[in-house]
């Protein structure tokens, strides 16, 4: 099937060196955990994260939640043709089951990451719903073995999602930001056969993902 993945994706609980900051420990009081629990969040850490690394790609979990209601509400993820991958950027993977069903609530999704970075998992009825591990975009591609993958970036070659969907199929992996601004880092990008431009817009990344979706939906189910 399809694979995507959200790529760097904007996803972390508090980093330990910032976790004695005061919007963080107001933040921890006010959900009632702990700095560690919490999921770094740029709307409440602006203050805390001035600085730090990768400071742009970082914090902003709401942009994941979008993606993935993007890609998990649709005919083609029913059919079982979409295969939907989070890589975060600090290396880890969220894998989720096929029966998953995404709280549309923002609040709701931050509160079950947050769980499942404290549980490694999140089950119902015997299933793993959700699972996180540690792993970079390479062992994921390892793991995956898609024939072509494809990088969507404001920087690749220009095309259009009609001429996306055209060429993407069942063995494509197509990789997508999960971050608001910036570009994919050299350990990503590295392992992209093509990279193409879908819009002359720096279009946020769910409207990437619905658009592009949507092209490969009509040609495979409609």
């Amino acid at each position: 099937m399809l694979s995507l993945i959200i790529a760097e994706s904007a996803l972390e609980t508090i980093p330990k060196d910032l976790q004695s900051h005061n919007s963080v420990l107001a933040s921890a009081k006010r959900l009632n955990k702990k700095p560690s629990e919490i999921l770094l969040d740029v709307s409440w850490h602006f203050a805390a994260m001035k600085g730090i690394e990768n400071e742009i790609k970082r914090g902003r979990p709401d942009l994941i939640h979008f993606c993935l209601l993007e890609a998990c509400s649709i005919p083609l993820y029913f059919a079982n043709e979409l295969e939907v991958f989070v890589h975060t950027i600090d290396d880890k993977i969220i894998l989720l089951d096929k029966s998953v069903r995404l709280p549309k609530s923002y609040h709701r999704f931050a509160g079950l990451i947050e769980k499942l970075y404290s549980e490694n998992k999140i089950e119902e009825d015997g299933k793993n719903l959700l699972k996180i591990k540690n792993m970079n975009f390479r062992d994921l591609i390892k793991e995956i073995k898609p024939k072509q993958v494809i990088g969507l970036s404001s920087k690749g070659v220009p095309s259009s999602y009609q001429q996306l969907a055209s060429e993407i199929n069942r063995d494509t992996c197509i990789v997508v930001g999960g971050f608001a601004k910036g570009q994919f880092s050299e350990n990503v990008k590295k392992y992209f056969d093509k990279t193409m431009s879908v819009d002359k817009n720096p279009l946020e990344a769910h409207i990437i993902i619905s658009r592009v979706l949507y092209e490969y939906e009509k040609r495979i189910i409609m």
